[in-house]
């Protein structure tokens, strides 16, 4: 797997095991939640095509449901979930950038639940370059939401005792993958009538994505 010099990780991650992960997969295709640590902080992993499993994360987090949540995908094929096509803009992009903590705003496929998308017609996606992130992704068999793993309006948990701290026992599953980075989230870019447009500067400079566009 291609490493960019942005992605790195402060401990050594050991595999989960496939009892935990099967055991992950019955939450997620029941609805449930499951926090799990990604290249920058510990996001939250739910059904992203199920709307009630939606609706219990905007509950968990209190986050308004005018915010579209950000999502996860294993492979470019796993986009299609997601999305309706890729812009030409994006691939050179998701060739240097991906798997890692630069997420692009697509066009959503029409048929998505509408928290998902708050209305926008638009998807977040990035490609996770965190071990157990891709392991979890693989085990479900489609993208998964990676919002972040807080309370709106506290700070992101970077480990899995701060997850715990937050939400107590309301989380179904905590998967403990030591501590993240939990300095800055993923840069977020999107598109606009004249190319590239930065939404949230992040892990990756954007005069640096802009070299590739």
């Amino acid at each position: 797997m291609k490493q960019h010099r942005h992605i790195e990780h402060t401990v050594a991650y050991q595999p989960c095991s496939m009892a935990d992960l099967n055991r992950a997969v019955v939450v997620l295709n029941g609805g449930g939640v499951v926090a799990f640590p990604t290249e920058t902080y510990y996001g939250l992993a739910v059904d992203p095509l199920n709307p009630l499993a939606l609706n219990h994360l905007f509950a968990l987090k209190q986050r308004e449901i005018s915010k579209p949540i950000l999502t996860l995908v294993d492979d470019r094929e796993s986009l299609f979930f997601l999305v309706q096509d890729i812009p030409s803009l994006y691939e050179p992009l998701m060739k240097e950038f991906w798997p890692g903590p630069l997420t692009l705003i697509f066009p959503a496929r029409l048929n998505l639940p509408t928290l998902l998308t708050a209305g926008t017609s638009k998807i977040g996606v990035r490609q996770s370059s965190h071990p157990f992130a891709r392991q979890l992704l693989r085990a479900f068999g489609r993208p998964l939401t990676a919002t972040s793993a807080n309370i709106s309006g506290r700070a992101a948990a970077a480990d899995a005792h701060e997850v715990k701290m937050q939400f107590g026992s309301r989380i179904d599953m905590v998967f403990d993958g030591g501590r993240t980075p939990g300095v800055i989230g993923s840069t977020i870019v999107g598109l606009d009538k004249d190319g590239l447009k930065l939404i949230r500067e992040g892990v990756i400079p954007f005069e640096e994505i802009l070299q590739f566009s």
